[in-house]
This record gives structure tokens, sequence and C-alpha cells, in this order.
């Protein structure tokens, strides 16, 4: 069997619950695209070239407001910049896979970051096309979705789906406690519970608007230090 065939036969099952969660996400991002008046094939096209999860929902309606690159760009900023510091915990991972590594960041997510991040793999499975696998799988179960998404919300149109789009919002809480959850380390229950506490701090002091990046710089702080002084280490 070849290295990428057998990474495969690893990666598969393991993005199998989050593949689920993707296409019903995919779904809800289509039939909340269909419900504003966008046509049916433009989900998709957000889907294959944005791939932004929130930043999805939030694209359908910055299609339908003025024109403003700037504004949509600082708000895209600060709703994705979580993926600078999922970035930097990558580098070792990533920067010597050679050619894999431009998928790899360019579609790098939430769910798959959580996948490559957190799996110990046996020393006969290539990290490389792991990795990939695990990133182009969770690429296509999105992208189905929203395609399903997109031809549904067309045919089901006299149906109001508002809210559809907090599907997004329950997936996060979902993945947060089945780490806790599962968590074999005391030190990851801390970080995950240190983690909720400063989201809120910073929502009540910086507003919704920017206390993603100040909660995640906060996160970032926090790590430093219990690495450097604290003694916490996770290799």
């Amino acid at each position: 069997m070849s290295s990428s065939k057998k990474a495969f036969s690893y990666a598969f099952p393991l993005t199998i619950p989050i593949g689920v969660s993707f296409v019903f996400l995919g779904i809800g991002l289509g039939l909340y695209g269909i419900s504003q008046g966008l046509p049916a094939w433009l989900p998709l096209v957000i889907a294959l070239v944005v791939f932004a999860g929130s930043m999805e929902f939030v694209t359908v309606s910055l299609l339908l407001a003025p024109f403003d690159p700037i504004g949509a760009f600082i708000l895209t900023l600060l709703i994705n910049g979580r993926h600078i510091f999922y970035g930097l915990s990558m580098l070792e991972k990533y920067g010597d896979k050679g050619w894999k590594k431009w998928p790899l960041i360019l579609g790098m997510c939430d769910e798959s970051f959580a996948i490559n991040v957190s799996t110990t793999l046996p020393d006969d499975v290539d990290k490389g096309w792991f990795y990939l696998h695990v990133t182009w799988l969770n690429y296509v179960y999105w992208s189905v979705g929203t395609l399903l998404g997109g031809v549904a919300g067309t045919l089901l149109s006299f149906i109001n789906f508002k809210g559809i789009e907090f599907v997004l919002t329950a997936l996060f809480l979902v993945i947060f406690l089945e780490m806790l959850l599962s968590a074999t380390k005391v030190q990851s229950i801390y970080f995950g519970i240190a983690g909720v506490i400063l989201a809120i701090i910073a929502l009540l002091v910086v507003g919704k608007t920017a206390f993603m990046l100040t909660a995640m710089f906060g996160m970032l702080v926090l790590c430093y230090i219990a690495y450097k002084w604290g003694g916490v280490r996770y290799d």
C-alpha cells in the first residue's frame, strides 16, 4: 500500500464526524444564502473560494451590502484572525512538507487544525499525506453540503430559514465540549476554561466585533507565560 493510501485509510475515519457536521453546516449556508435572495450557485462559489466557516455566512451579508472593500477586509481579519495563531502553532508540522504545505496552509480550518494538531500518528503513517487528506476531505464535505443547501433552498424557498446560521455556533460548542470531555491532561481543561473566561472578558470590554482577536491574543500570552515560567509542557 502506498504511503498516500495508508495515510488516507487512517485519516478518513477521523474526519467522518466532522464530515457529518460540515454537510449540515454547508446545507445551512446554502439555505441561508438562498433565503437572502442569492442565486442557487453562489453559496457554492462562496464555499469553494472563501472556505472560512463563519466568514462565509458574513460574506452573504457583505454581498448584499454597499460595496466596502476596506470594511470587508477589516471584518474578515477580526473574524478569522484566529488563523494567525493556528498558523504559528503549525509551523513545525507543516513547514517541512514540501509542496503539500501550500494546500495545507490555504485549506486550514478549525476542524482540520483540531485533528492535525491532536492526532498521534504511528511511525509508518506519512504525516504530510495524513494532514493533506484531512484538509481536502473537510473541504469537500463543506462544499458538498453547501451545494445541497443551495439546491434545497431553491426547492424549499417557501420556508423561512431565519436563524439557520446558528448551526455554526452550535458546532463550535460541541467541538469545545468534546475536547474538554476527552482531554487526557488536566492542563487542557484549565486552558479551555481560561479561554472561555478570557472570551467573556474580551466581549464585555471590546465588544463582539473585536473580541475574538483580543481573546486569542490573551490566550497566546497566557500560554507563553505557562510555558516560560509555569513549567507547562505538551511534548
